[in-house]
């Protein structure tokens, strides 16, 4: 395997390991690229650009969708409340509620009771 697939492959796995502590409620705050690189000992921006040329995403790109899939997940498989989910992921459940239409295009609590209707 050369380098640049090890390091990818290290970054997603830290990636995942951060995200299943984010979704159990263990992380007090969330990853930045350089808390990844420095736990795989390498510069911030070579890991950027390693991850861009590797996935043609970045790093934070990454991040975000799997943030999201978690975020889904959470809404319509717990009885969490949205500002509860928020917290559990780091955000402040304002922030979060931004970030998610962002993505999804509608609110988490539209999400939910869309979603939860269609069921």
């Amino acid at each position: 395997m050369k380098r640049p697939e090890e390091i990818t492959q290290q970054f997603l796995a830290e990636l995942d390991k951060h995200l299943q502590e984010l979704k159990s409620g263990k992380a007090e705050t969330t990853f930045e690229v350089q808390d990844i690189a420095q736990l795989l000992h390498v510069h911030p921006t070579h890991l950027s650009n390693t991850i861009k040329e590797q996935l043609k995403k970045s790093p934070c790109d990454i991040y975000e969708e799997k943030l999201m899939d978690i975020a889904r997940e959470l809404i319509l498989t717990t009885h969490l409340s949205i500002a509860e989910i928020a917290r559990q992921l780091t955000f402040d459940p304002s922030n979060f509620s931004k970030f998610f239409k962002h993505f999804e295009g509608i609110t988490p609590k539209q999400f939910r009771e869309k979603t939860i209707v269609k069921i």
